[in-house]
């Protein structure tokens, strides 16, 4: 059995937000899905962003969002998923007054650059 923990995920910090690094490009043999837990704290908004040749989906599991998907915007709350079409620009933003938690799987994986400096091992490791 593959398991992969928050703790042992590499991180990135970004924007308020820190995305956990679940599953990736290679992981325990994964070749087509990359796995995000992403923490916001009030206030946090990711940067908007695409990914030419990716689908994307975002599933809320604590909070609420504002989630933007080309020139669209929704309120999003737990149990919500979003599908972000390959190209399209998104971002999310905490709204509210409690931690934004959501899920986010990529497919085909983002690419891992050798010596990526943007993802890093969590602390006390």
């Amino acid at each position: 059995m593959n398991i992969q923990t928050l703790e042992r995920s590499p991180q990135n910090h970004r924007g308020g937000q820190v995305s956990h690094l679940l599953l990736a490009s290679g992981h325990f043999g994964s070749e087509n899905l990359a796995v995000t837990w992403v923490e916001g704290e009030p206030g946090s908004e990711q940067a908007v962003h695409s990914h030419d040749g990716r689908e994307q989906v975002y599933v809320v599991v604590q909070g609420r969002g504002a989630m933007r998907v080309g020139d669209e915007v929704e309120e999003v709350g737990p149990g919500t998923a979003i599908l972000v079409p390959p190209g399209a620009s998104h971002s999310i933003r905490n709204i509210g007054e409690e931690k934004l938690i959501y899920v986010s799987a990529t497919s085909p994986p983002f690419e891992m650059q050798e010596g990526n400096t943007s993802w890093s091992a969590p602390a006390g490791r």
